[in-house]
């Protein structure tokens, strides 16, 4: 643990979120049924979110009072010697970091590598794998857009065809699985799968997809930047070959942050995104920050307390939360005339990310009115035959904001 000095109020600030921290230990065994004033003191030690109501955490998620006083007190800490503070001190916490975030995934520490975002993650593995020129990869309409690009650019570099598996986000798992297979063949060598689609929240079945390409030899690829501390998720149990996540959605971590699992096994095989520091690294190191130059560290510290905070509710109490949270406005907007979900509900692993329209209102006008006249924040979303509302609360979103945020759809629904 590093040594920081902190300022008089800091050290205020810290007595208090002591008090916040007691408290979620005290009610870590309770239910999703438990009381809407219990979460609104757990929603207590996020930083206050004003002057909009924030329903696009599926975006970026705030980070709570601690992590945010973790980061500027490192960044104080490190401005003071930066060269030693940063790399000698800070940096030799990131072991204890990747030991707490292998604990959530389910993996190995020497797996993980830190980063940005999960963009930056699944670039080494899409651009890393080799793969001859004939060879073939799947992936889907759904992923998202750049990691789409990232495969069209190396098909257009190397010659590697691209297969896209077609289905619509409401089909049936079965149906979904078969869409994938239906596009294997004897060339096919990798697969790229978003675990949860950043769209409308529609979680693939993606362990399933996995064992089916181990099966024929085909590496895959998962994108967790929507699921990752949002749902359960174990790197060992969906038995992929690379993951990628950011930590700064779900997790609540500082912005910049992200992180690359990479089975051990296929670790030496990978090429690195950028050219290594010398001495050249032979293990996950190669995929470092490191090879960045200078990066945030005092970021990247701070995510110890955002692992600290979810792991004291725990995961499964935070998707159960999120889901409620997510049927409670759904609930209460259904009768709103014209009203249509692209989101399945009845799905096990729906969380806190769900897609909606109201006929003979333009979704992008939803928006508009939505922040402009009642201040509450969501995210116009489209893709081919999918148009719609992105609405993604968090555990710290009250009811009462969620109600004020439909009564808002009712007016905007009857003046349209």
């Amino acid at each position: 643990m590093i040594a920081l000095e902190l300022h008089r109020r800091d050290v205020i600030k810290s007595i208090t979120l002591a008090g916040v921290s007691a408290l979620l230990i005290s009610n870590s065994s309770t239910t999703a049924s438990e009381a809407e004033d219990e979460w609104e003191k757990i929603g207590a030690a996020f930083v206050r979110q004003e002057p909009l109501i924030n329903l696009n955490n599926a975006a970026v998620s705030p980070p709570t009072l601690a992590t945010e006083a973790a980061m500027i007190d490192a960044y104080r800490f490190a401005n003071k010697n930066p060269d030693v503070n940063m790399w000698r001190t800070i940096d030799s916490s990131l072991i204890d970091i990747k030991r707490k975030l292998a604990g959530i995934a389910d993996c190995e520490p020497s797996e993980i590598a830190l980063n940005r975002n999960a963009t930056e993650s699944l670039c080494p593995a899409i651009f890393g794998i080799p793969l001859p020129k004939e060879a073939e990869v799947v992936i889907s309409d759904w992923d998202f857009p750049s990691m789409r690009k990232a495969w069209e650019q190396r098909a257009r570099r190397e010659g590697v065809k691209v297969r896209t598996a077609k289905f619509d986000l409401l089909d049936s798992d079965e149906d979904i699985v078969e869409a994938y297979v239906r596009e294997f063949g004897p060339r096919t060598k990798a697969i790229l799968l978003t675990h949860m689609i950043h769209w409308n929240g529609r979680v693939l079945p993606v362990a399933r997809l996995c064992e089916i390409a181990r099966q024929n030899g085909i590496l895959s690829i998962v994108d967790a930047a929507q699921s990752f501390a949002h749902i359960p998720l174990s790197f060992r149990q969906m038995n992929c070959d690379y993951l990628g996540a950011s930590l700064h959605k779900w997790l609540c971590a500082p912005y910049g942050n992200g992180m690359l699992i990479v089975r051990a096994a296929r670790i030496d095989e990978t090429w690195p995104l950028l050219a290594p520091f010398d001495p050249e690294p032979l293990a996950i190191e190669k995929f470092e920050h490191f090879n960045l130059g200078t990066y945030s560290s005092p970021a990247q510290r701070a995510v110890e307390s955002a692992i600290n905070f979810h792991n004291t509710l725990g995961v499964s109490r935070i998707h159960a939360r999120l889901a409620k949270l997510t049927r409670y406005w759904v609930s209460q907007a259904s009768d709103i005339n014209g009203f249509n979900l692209h989101t399945p509900l009845d799905h096990p692993d729906t969380g806190g990310l769900a897609l909606f329209s109201i006929e003979g209102v333009r979704p992008e006008h939803i928006e508009k009115r939505l922040l402009e006249d009642f201040k509450i924040r969501v995210r116009y979303r489209r893709n081919m035959n999918l148009e719609g509302v992105r609405v993604s609360p968090q555990i710290y979103t009250m009811t009462s904001d969620l109600d004020h945020f439909v009564t808002a759809l009712r007016t905007i629904a009857r003046e349209g």
